[in-house]
């Protein structure tokens, strides 16, 4: 089903919309959600909250991209739920490692999660990445957003991990420079 016809279900308050949204995109949420979180039962509680919270968000909302919308849900609270489970328990996981990464070009040495959400931050960060090339900022966003682990990247753009690992930090540092530059203090 397209798009439009799913947000015009969830307008209409029709169950259908969420039955269809979970046919189209559950598979990405769910790949989503188990890259942040280490429990199958977790991951598939998030993805369920995610059709809950699109519930109560459309309307009045009306996403303009469907995927984005569902992405975006499904990590923050995906993000939400690994926060909860990090304040038990300290470990090591894909999430720490990838958002540890962006720790040095990002401001105030706020958690990289806390820091993303400014919205002034936000904005530099998407105009930086607009002037990239297709390929760099396909490899940020799903690094940094997807939390893709560097070997699946290494995979998906024909790579090794080294040059996938060497691209993001050239990526990090002129970010770094262009928030410095625009007074953002990082």
């Amino acid at each position: 089903m397209e798009d439009g016809k799913i947000i015009d279900l969830y307008w209409a308050r029709s169950q259908q919309a969420i039955s269809e949204s979970e046919r189209k995109y559950g598979p990405y949420c769910h790949t989503i959600a188990r890259r942040i979180l280490d429990r199958e039962e977790d991951a598939e509680e998030c993805v369920n909250d995610t059709w809950l919270r699109a519930w109560n968000a459309i309307p009045p909302q009306r996403p303009g991209i469907l995927s984005a919308f569902f992405g975006k849900l499904t990590r923050n609270l995906s993000l939400d739920r690994w926060r909860r489970a990090k304040a038990a328990k300290r470990g090591g996981s894909q999430v720490e490692v990838a958002l540890h990464e962006l720790e040095d070009c990002l401001p105030d040495r706020r958690r990289p999660d806390e820091a993303l959400e400014a919205a002034e931050t936000a904005a530099l960060i998407s105009a930086f990445l607009r002037r990239q090339t297709p390929e760099d900022r396909a490899l940020f966003v799903r690094r940094y957003f997807s939390l893709t682990p560097l070997g699946e990247l290494a995979e998906q753009f024909g790579m090794t991990t080294g040059q996938v690992k060497s691209r993001l930090h050239r990526m990090r540092q002129r970010l770094k420079l262009e928030l410095e530059r625009e007074g953002i203090a990082v």
